[in-house]
């Protein structure tokens, strides 16, 4: 069984690809309300108010969108050095950089569809400048006055051929647990959550209908209310964001969300998980059925076609 908190304490930051970089910049500001703190070249790096490193979001120019890395940090110098040593004993390559501001050594290996994986321990702690600085002591920023606010970086959904083989990666060389995962009539499984913490998921894998490899699903931030989320569907129409589905509520995880595209092709989902907890250290994982997952979402919301086949890169 492992443990609720291990080797890896939680989703440090995502570095997503985009097209558009100012565009891109403009929404996770403007719309989100993500801080910049710094640029090296063709990267942005963004935070959450509540993150409290360096940044929670690296936005690099590229040709298409996609993902570039997800970054893990470990809860210890001595973690990390057991995580390196059960990638390299279970096959799975991997070398060492030092390319990010406030943060140290970066471990980079990758998932078995191809996901780029950085582990890392060093980190800098973020020092808010004075027109930053919280009134509150015990948090890391300020909160924005514009946009959204998002709080923090929530969660990864990777696209992927083979969901088990790629959650059985996380599960059995980084150390999280599965919660719930949707087993198809023929037996294969679907999609599955994973979580590092007592969350209910930290990274979720979705099948890639296209049989694809190395995709994104989305990114997702959490608020602190779910009235947040609908004043950010509001916020998306008054500004010309891309409301894919939502507001509503899933029956998987129960999260309250609002999915849009970022203005580069990401698809960003707006979350509010804060209430549910997975506290049970010998928590059963649930299982969904093709014919429970029919039914749609909690309320009965239909999953829409698009769930099921824009991902990033996009396909030719």
């Amino acid at each position: 069984m492992t443990p609720p908190l291990g080797d890896i304490a939680h989703l440090g930051h995502v570095e997503l690809l985009t097209p558009d970089l100012d565009g891109s910049v403009r929404f996770f500001t403007d719309y989100l309300g993500l801080t910049v703190n710094g640029q090296d070249g063709d990267s942005v790096h963004l935070r959450t108010f509540d993150d409290y490193e360096h940044h929670s979001l690296v936005l690099t120019a590229a040709e298409k969108p996609g993902l570039r890395r997800t970054a893990l940090r470990t809860s210890s110098e001595e973690a990390l050095r057991r995580r390196v040593a059960e990638l390299e004993a279970t096959g799975h390559a991997g070398r060492w950089v030092e390319d990010e501001p406030g943060i140290g050594k970066l471990h980079l290996t990758a998932d078995p569809d191809g996901h780029e994986i950085a582990l890392y321990w060093e980190s800098e702690y973020y020092q808010a400048p004075p027109e930053l600085r919280p009134a509150l002591k015990n948090q890391p920023q300020a909160k924005p006055n514009r946009g959204v606010g998002v709080r923090r970086l929530d969660h990864i959904n990777f696209l992927a051929a083979d969901v088990a083989a790629n959650a059985d990666f996380h599960q059995h060389v980084l150390g999280a647990r599965p919660t719930e995962q949707i087993q198809l009539d023929t037996g294969r499984i679907g999609a599955k959550w994973l979580t590092f913490t007592d969350k209910s998921y930290d990274v979720v894998y979705t099948s890639d209908w296209t049989g694809s490899t190395g995709r994104l699903h989305h990114i997702a931030f959490a608020t602190d209310t779910r009235e947040d989320i609908l004043r950010a569907a509001d916020l998306a129409i008054d500004s010309g964001v891309f409301i894919e589905t939502g507001p509503h509520k899933h029956a998987i995880q129960q999260t309250f969300f609002l999915y849009v595209y970022e203005p580069g092709g990401n698809r960003i989902e707006l979350c509010n998980p804060l209430t549910r907890l997975v506290l049970a250290p010998d928590w059963p994982l649930v299982t969904w059925t093709e014919a429970e997952r029919a039914k749609g979402q909690a309320w009965g919301l239909r999953t829409i076609e698009s769930f099921h086949t824009h991902g990033t890169p996009p396909l030719d």
